[in-house]
């Protein structure tokens, strides 16, 4: 089984949308969505290289052999979970769109379906241009999503959306071009696009100035689309005028493109200059970690108060990033999927309850536990996950990051690195701050006297608590966020050999940036335990 099925056969559905009747077209979306993630699923099972770096489900593909680009796909673990959470996405969100999207329907579910298949050609690429085109055609749909169906504020917050993400593109694609360039003057001009030529070619033949250069080029575009602080400002507002899928899409999926990219690329190619930034870049996460709970402080719109949360909780996903070590690289990408749960799940319930009330405004709705009992239920169990509590999802991954950068300066480890227990100590303080606003949030909406705004008579048709279809779109996102709190070694046991090999270069370098001996003898015994 291919890749290739995984690309086309959403594109396909999104083609056939256009040819059928309007009212059909939720219900082909839904089929082709689910089709795409059973699909996965048995990709999933066939997928023979968990827990090691290989790259598997490869298909090559010869496009313009005389200059290198070729559409070659693949995944290694790390990448498969990825796909699986978006595959595993996307049918929610058409099936959350039933009740909310009633006009221009054909648009919108095909919109859907070319996000999806743009999605997935990022995580499954082995080759930089097909990467490249794949990560910016996830702007065109988004753009359209925003643009048509989103709220009161919907043209500027598509355009400034598109403006951010497709500037701090362009810088990256800069950099990238700069790599292909040098590799062809070092192979008398026989051009590569390959991920992984590129990825080996940089980091062993580019001097620490160059790396320097290329890691900045990289980061404009990956911080923009992660965010990290301060190019964020496009999120809030995006997130605010968005649709209930396209929010969902957005935090879920679309964020993890930036993390991915710095997974990718970042992190083999430009590992001298990572080694020198990566105190900076951390910085800059604890910065947007403190400074967006701080904002989710003050909110008084629900959906912009979880909007915010993102750039703080995606903050401990940077630090994991930047740890140099495998706890620091496994909890960020259990973070990744773990965030797609969890505060899509809060954006799915905002908007069922704004399909209700039609506002999302704290001050004007309140005590929300007498009147929709269920949904009130999911509020606080998708809050406490958000939160961090124990024995659910957010614990591990946020535990994971934090402990990744608090051991990183045990320059005797096998895995050493240049953040270190300042930086955790620091960066946990948002977690205090998280677990504040979220629970007065809860507070205010779930808990206290029943207060609901005028009716206008729209809202008054839907049933107060959730119905059927409500209920079974959260019900699987409830039952992982469990699944990942209590087995978490699962996931982490299945990326682990691909997040070594990606950090295999940093020891060395670490230790020669610090001077500090290496310790075979600890690196043997590690070894020898497995």
């Amino acid at each position: 089984m291919t890749l290739w099925l995984l690309l086309l056969v959403p594109l396909a559905g999104a083609m056939s949308i256009f040819l059928a009747k309007a009212a059909l077209a939720k219900w082909i979306s839904l089929g082709v969505s689910t089709v795409v993630f059973v699909i996965s699923l048995l990709m999933a099972v066939q997928f023979d290289v968990w827990g090691t770096s290989e790259t598997g489900l490869v298909s090559h593909v010869s496009w313009l052999s005389q200059l290198g680009v070729t559409l070659d796909v693949g995944v290694d673990s790390v990448a498969m979970l990825l796909v699986l959470l978006t595959t595993f996405l996307t049918p929610l969100c058409v099936w959350g769109s039933f009740s909310a999207i009633t006009a221009r329907r054909k648009e919108y579910y095909a919109w859907l379906l070319i996000l999806e298949t743009a999605m997935l050609g990022v995580f499954s690429a082995q080759d930089l241009i097909l990467f490249y085109v794949s990560f910016e055609l996830t702007l065109v749909p988004m753009f359209f999503l925003i643009a048509i169906y989103g709220g009161a504020n919907r043209a500027h917050a598509s355009v400034k959306f598109f403006i951010y993400t497709f500037t701090g593109s362009l810088f990256t694609l800069a950099g990238f071009v700069y790599v292909a360039w040098q590799y062809q003057m070092s192979q008398y001009g026989v051009w590569s696009f390959a991920i992984s030529d590129l990825a080996q070619f940089a980091s062993t033949s580019l001097t620490a100035s160059e790396q320097g250069w290329v890691l900045l080029a990289l980061l404009a575009g990956f911080a923009v689309k992660i965010p990290v602080f301060p190019v964020h400002t496009w999120l809030p507002l995006a997130h605010t005028e968005a649709p209930t899928a396209g929010s969902v899409i957005l935090a879920g999926v679309l964020l993890k493109l930036g993390t991915f990219g710095v997974y990718r690329f970042v992190l083999p190619m430009v590992p001298e200059a990572l080694v020198a930034y990566a105190p900076a870049i951390a910085v800059l996460a604890i910065v947007g970690i403190l400074y967006a709970a701080l904002i989710c402080w003050v909110q008084d719109d629900v959906k912009k108060l979880v909007a915010y949360s993102s750039v703080s909780h995606l903050g401990f996903c940077v630090l994991g990033l930047i740890a140099l070590n495998p706890i620091g690289l496994e909890g960020a990408v259990l973070y990744m999927i773990n965030h797609g749960l969890s505060t899509g799940a809060l954006f799915f319930l905002i908007g069922m309850m704004y399909e209700r009330y039609h506002t999302r405004d704290m001050n004007a709705i309140g005590g929300l536990a007498k009147k929709m009992p269920v949904w009130s239920c999911f509020m606080v169990f998708f809050v406490l996950a958000s939160v961090g509590l124990p024995g659910l999802n957010g614990f591990v991954s946020e535990f994971m990051c934090l402990l990744g950068t608090f051991v990183a300066t045990d320059t005797a480890a096998q895995w050493p690195g240049v953040l270190g227990p300042e930086y955790a100590a620091i960066a946990a303080i948002g977690m205090v701050l998280a677990a504040m606003y979220l629970l007065i949030m809860v507070g205010k909406v779930v808990f206290g006297k029943l207060k609901e705004p005028e009716h206008d008579g729209a809202h008054s048709l839907l049933p107060s608590d959730l119905n059927p279809r409500e209920i079974g779109i959260l019900v699987p996102m409830a039952a992982l966020c469990i699944w990942i709190g209590v087995q978490p070694t699962v996931l982490t046991d299945a990326m682990r050999g691909s997040v070594e090999d990606v950090l295999s270069p940093y020891p060395r370098i670490v230790q020669e940036e610090h001077g500090a001996p290496q310790t075979p003898i600890i690196i043997e015994k590690k070894e020898q335990n497995g």
